[in-house]
């Protein structure tokens, strides 16, 4: 008996919902070229930023395009699709941009979703797409993190949303997410770990605390973890030196290595000079600085990264593989699991076509994030339940 194909996808569209219909039929087609790619039985789509930053004005444009994707003809073989997509900023203390989307495929009989106000699974049946506030939803379970994590600093949409899946006799949680951001280079550069990387770290322990405080229920973490790079140390380790008589205000810094510099840094600006841990491997040189993860590995797995950085991209369709001088790249996007859920993955597979942890749209605009996505084949049971 074949084995159950699945596709977990994790794209933040904050630039494409700034952006309505510039890029967003190239964008699906490549989200489609992945599914006609692995053909899978089942797909998550978790996404972040729907509506972007002004979501007010966007919100309705990123609900038609989420449309678009679920009527799209590449999918239509998906006779049962779920939706749920949180749009009440209405109510900002709730708002967190999280958007969640699963596909059927009309093979897979022996599916359900969970009802947590009931208590028990149920059949998953034709269309259905929620929105607003998601509060009334018995499928999902929205949390924004509370204001006091990161009162330091501004900030809005970041929280989780969690549903609940059985396939034949398996059992897991798929949980979206939007962890905190780095709101600025310097900030982010003058420690190690930065406090922007502690603040994850804290809103992370909060996610895990709340989705196993009930059952022991093996779960996929996917979505903008916002990972960063250990910006100091990377710096350090590269033997720069400061460079003296930059701005007084201090907005500015500037690093330099034998009277040329090569790097400035501001804010919201990351501007490098024939950096070759830059430049080389499309980034990849850079994974020994990707340690955010490394506190999570007793009670999280992740596959190895063998792909470049998935932010921060150049949002021009004409530069799809450029990116921008604004944040040092890194690996924000992606999929981690429980131990309990890393043994659904067919064990000896990885390295084969079977399993695959990569990027949507290498070559094609897809925003400022590549979306990242998980395939595996999810072994039948020997015997399977009897109708």
């Amino acid at each position: 008996m074949e084995d159950l194909g699945v596709l977990l996808i994790t794209a933040n569209i904050g630039s494409l919902s700034d952006q309505p219909g510039e890029f967003n039929q190239q964008w699906i087609q490549e989200l489609c070229k992945t599914v006609q790619r692995h053909q899978p039985v089942f797909i998550s789509l978790h996404l972040q930023e729907v509506g972007g930053k002004n979501y007010k004005d966007n919100m309705k444009a990123a609900q038609s395009f989420i449309r678009e994707l679920m009527r799209s003809a590449e999918l239509s073989a998906y006779d049962r699709t779920l939706a749920f997509i949180d749009t009440d900023f209405n109510q900002p203390h709730l708002f967190t941009a999280l958007g969640s989307v699963y596909f059927i495929h009309k093979s897979l009989r022996r599916i359900q979703i969970y009802d947590f106000q009931e208590g028990q699974f149920l059949p998953v049946i034709g269309q259905v797409a929620w929105s607003g506030s998601l509060g009334d939803c018995p499928n999902v379970q929205k949390e924004r993190f509370p204001q006091d994590f990161w009162s330091e600093f501004p900030w809005t949409r970041k929280g989780f949303m969690r549903t609940r899946w059985q396939i034949d006799d398996r059992t897991f949680d798929l949980v979206n997410l939007h962890l905190f951001h780095d709101a600025s280079n310097l900030v982010s550069s003058d420690c190690s770990p930065s406090v922007y990387s502690s603040n994850r770290r804290k809103a992370l322990e909060h996610i895990l605390t709340r989705i196993q405080d009930s059952c022991d229920v093996p779960f996929f973490l996917f979505g903008d973890f916002n990972f960063r790079l250990d910006l100091k140390s990377l710096i350090l380790e590269q033997g720069w030196d400061l460079k003296t008589g930059g701005e007084s205000d201090g907005k500015t810094v500037e690093y330099e290595q034998d009277g040329e510099v090569r790097l400035i840094m501001q804010g919201k600006h990351f501007e490098h000079h024939n950096v070759k841990i830059l430049q080389e491997d499309s980034g990849r040189s850079l994974l020994p600085y990707d340690s955010e993860p490394l506190p999570f590995l007793s009670i999280l797995a992740e596959l190895p990264v063998s792909f470049p950085p998935s932010y921060p991209y150049s949002e021009m369709v004409t530069r799809p593989s450029e990116f921008m001088g604004t944040r040092c790249p890194a690996w924000c996007d992606r999929v981690l699991m429980s131990h309990s859920a890393r043994a659904f993955l067919n064990k000896g597979n990885e390295g084969q076509s079977r399993v695959k942890y990569d990027r949507i749209g290498a070559d094609v605009c897809m925003g400022d994030h590549k979306p990242v996505y998980l395939y595996f084949e999810m072994a039948r049971p020997s015997n399977p339940p009897v109708d």
